[in-house]
């Protein structure tokens, strides 16, 4: 148990159930499709279990008891454990023995329409009948769905769990088995918007017809929907993305209404020519993020990219400059999520600012290149942790907190499930902005994958939001020995 327990911390899970019906007779197939349910699904998302349309859901005893195992405390893991247990306590409600393995109705929906029925399975007493021994938790569910399986040989027994290895080996034992992809939005991570597009040679060269007018100091176009996106583009777009040709022109999608596209122009120079707390930007992607990082209008930015292309840095440079200079928030709160052996933050020695630094260092990095030029740069970096308030938080005691006027940076955030990135985002009050940084190609947990990370879930999600925006960056400034490496290692 102890460790399966370790393997469960931060997992992605994903499954869609649902299943088209061409004709009575698949309708009649799928009817009998019973989804038996593995911890890390219920851990990855509380809700799941509503999630499996009109089929019958089976939780099996051993993996209630892994949950009550690893409901303490204050860790993301703990909360989304207990979330879970109240959900499978609210469909159960009273009922009896005899109900439950009979299969309670699931309430879906704001009108608690019934579809689909949820039992917890006891576990199979037989052993001389289990096709693996009943040592480790996996195999003790892998033995249960065959015994069900054994009673029941009408029905299709598909377990649902984010372990590889225990999918493998339940294909091995003649059981059905997937992973949960119900929260998972695009297939291909290649289909996740870059927050921008390249045109090439001259972008006005294939426009035909545009409407430009001069709003103060701004030029907008205002370009036909279909035009841009089918004869130009070839893909939809979305509020704050941008449009950049090889002639210089760069041009930010402000709006998409009634079918009319507004652009707002600017120039790659005046782009590059910006600066937050010292720091310009050495590309255009660069360029674009920065801007965005310190648009007032924007509340939530995600930068994703290779290591070293500048994700840190950027967010962190434009950071101070909100809060120092233009005392537009606060405080900054930087946090990120931690390895398992992290999750009791008491092993570690000091203040949780203290616990936190191993896991932030990241930031203190980045704080000390933004002043290593500085006459006394250790007395610049002290200045500016205190002017800026900049407070390193753990994740696990982030729930039930809400940040006013706060600058909240989330690192390394390809490592959160989507139901994680929720609880944070959420934290956001009054005034305040979220920056994302992720790398989807430096994912730590075992059961997420660049298709099924919060971080891409978030970034599909809020590619409509008018305040959102989300910039991929490419190139990797950080030396000439880190971009060779990113190339060819």
């Amino acid at each position: 148990m102890e460790e399966r327990a370790a393997r469960l911390h931060t997992l992605s899970v994903n499954h869609h159930a649902s299943a088209n019906q061409t004709d009575c007779t698949t309708f009649e197939e799928d009817q009998q499709k019973t989804y038996v349910i593995d911890t890390n699904v219920l851990i990855h998302d509380p809700n799941s279990l509503l999630n499996f349309e009109e089929h019958r859901v089976v939780i099996p005893m051993t993996v209630l008891e892994e949950l009550d195992k690893l409901k303490s405390g204050k860790s993301h893991t703990a909360a989304d454990c207990r979330a879970a247990i109240r959900q499978i306590d609210k469909v159960l409600g009273s009922a009896s023995p005899e109900q439950v393995e009979a299969g309670i109705p699931i309430p879906r929906g704001p009108d608690s329409v019934t579809l689909g029925t949820l039992t917890v399975l006891m576990s199979e007493q037989n052993t001389a009948s289990n096709p693996l021994p009943n040592d480790l938790n996996d195999n003790r569910i892998i033995n249960d769905v065959v015994a069900m399986k054994a009673l029941q040989p009408d029905r299709r027994f598909i377990l649902v769990t984010k372990d590889i290895n225990m999918r493998l080996k339940a294909r091995a034992c003649g059981i059905e088995s997937e992973d949960y992809h119900n929260d998972q939005l695009v297939s291909d991570i290649k289909q996740l918007t870059r927050g921008y597009f390249e045109v090439p040679g001259s972008f006005w060269d294939q426009v035909t017809q545009v409407e430009t007018e001069q709003a103060g100091a701004d030029t907008l176009h205002h370009l036909s929907h279909g035009l841009l996106v089918s004869e130009i583009l070839g893909e939809e777009v979305y509020p704050n993305q941008y449009v950049i040709d090889e002639q210089g022109f760069v041009g930010r999608i402000m709006s998409v209404e009634s079918g009319i596209v507004t652009l707002k122009h600017y120039k790659a120079e005046t782009l590059l020519d910006q600066e937050a707390w010292g720091l310009q930007p050495m590309n255009l992607q660069q360029a674009m993020a920065l801007q965005l990082l310190l648009d007032p209008d924007v509340h939530i930015v995600t930068l994703t990219g290779a290591a070293g292309s500048g994700k840190t840095i950027l967010a962190l440079a434009a950071a101070i400059e909100m809060t120092v200079e233009q005392k537009r928030f606060n405080k900054i709160i930087a946090t990120r999520s931690t390895p398992p052996l992290a999750e009791e933050h008491g092993f570690l020695p000091g203040t949780e600012e203290e616990k936190m630094d191993p896991w932030l260092g990241a930031i203190n990095d980045n704080i000390e290149a933004l002043h290593l030029n500085d006459e006394n740069p250790s007395g610049s970096i002290q200045y500016v942790k205190e002017r800026a308030n900049i407070q390193f938080k753990a994740m696990n005691y982030i729930r039930g907190r809400s940040f006013q006027k706060s600058l909240i940076l989330i690192d390394e955030s390809q490592n959160l499930t989507p139901h994680q990135m929720k609880a944070i985002i959420t934290r956001a009050g009054e005034g305040s902005k979220v920056v994302c940084l992720g790398n989807l190609a430096q994912i730590d947990t075992p059961y997420l994958s660049p298709t099924s990370s919060g971080l891409t879930y978030m970034t599909e999600r809020f590619k409509r939001f008018v305040h959102g925006g989300s910039v991929q960056l490419n190139g990797v400034p950080r030396s000439l020995l880190a971009e060779y490496a990113e190339s060819f290692l």
